[in-house]
């Protein structure tokens, strides 16, 4: 008769998963479908909800003909090297911001075009009659794009409200994604400067060089705060960790770099939220110093508390 110890014993018993996994016939592997993101992200803010949307991203080749363009190869390599970022393509988010305020929806910024953002909002639950309120940060394209189609508006229920500084200077650029999508609904637009008020808890701040009126907007409800700082900074690393690097998208670059200093300088002391447009999504973050420049910290489940 044959005696096991109990380390023989255990041995015998570990190995039959093992055998009858061997002999299982393989499966058929399931088709690949592809890199995905979440299509939206609400959180709360005081009485508010703030939902930001992931609609679309542009990928391009030679990240530093577009940021960094001042600084010598072998730094921008370095920087990219310690943050794990390649230097041969770049993808860059656009994410639309939606408040609503209980009394009124806010929709910041409308992406690249109507169906593209409207199909997003839909998912999060937002039809695009619902919308009281578009406020256009700026007039680049992929900020008006969405706006309206032919003429006709996308958010038919909808106030439009923008900078005035901005939209005195595209009135005069003769461009044609403005006069397109922006001019034609001139009538139902209304303008504020620093310090203007969209909603009651939605304020203004100029945040000039980007483009000539560029504009940020204070969030405010129960005592929390969050900056939508839209394209102060196009990267979180580029661009936000290092101010003063010149960016392509920048229409006045010194002034643009001047701006980052002053906001970023702010959030970070106070601590206050952000939502970037083209921040990696959801969007939204913290700023800390670090040196000479600044840190981006995204957030995890700080705004679900």
């Amino acid at each position: 008769m044959t005696r096991f110890t109990r380390r023989q014993a255990l041995s015998t018993v570990a190995a039959v998963p093992l055998a009858a996994g061997m002999a299982r016939p393989a499966l058929a592997a399931p088709d690949k479908q592809g890199a995905a993101t979440p299509s939206f992200n609400r959180v709360t803010l005081g009485d508010f909800e703030v939902t930001t949307i992931a609609a679309g991203a542009a990928v391009r080749e030679d990240p530093q003909s577009i940021f960094g363009m001042n600084v010598d190869a072998e730094a921008f390599q370095e920087v990219s090297d310690q943050n794990f970022l390649p230097t041969d393509k770049l993808v860059i988010p656009f994410t639309p911001t939606v408040v609503n305020t209980g009394g009124e929806l806010i929709l910041f910024d409308t992406g690249l075009n109507p169906e593209g953002t409207t199909g997003l909002l839909a998912q999060a639950g937002i039809s695009a009659d619902q919308v009281d309120t578009v406020v256009l940060t700026h007039m680049h394209g992929d900020h008006i794009g969405g706006l309206s189609t032919d003429g006709a508006p996308t958010y038919a229920n909808a106030k439009i409200i923008t900078g005035a500084v901005e939209h005195n200077y595209w009135s005069g650029a003769d461009n044609d994604t403005f006069n397109s999508k922006v001019a034609p609904l001139n009538d139902q637009i209304s303008f504020l400067d620093d310090g203007g008020s969209v909603a009651s808890g939605v304020t203004a701040m100029s945040a000039f060089g980007h483009t000539p009126g560029h504009m940020i907007y204070i969030i405010e409800s129960g005592g929390k705060q969050l900056a939508i700082f839209a394209d102060t900074a196009n990267h979180y690393v580029w661009s936000l960790g290092y101010p003063d690097w010149e960016v392509r998208f920048d229409m006045d670059k010194a002034a643009a770099a001047a701006t980052r200093r002053k906001v970023l300088s702010m959030l970070a002391t106070d601590k206050i939220p952000f939502i970037g447009y083209h921040m990696p999504f959801p969007g939204m973050g913290y700023v800390e110093t670090r040196g000479d420049g600044f840190r981006y910290v995204p957030v995890s489940y700080q705004m679900m508390l």
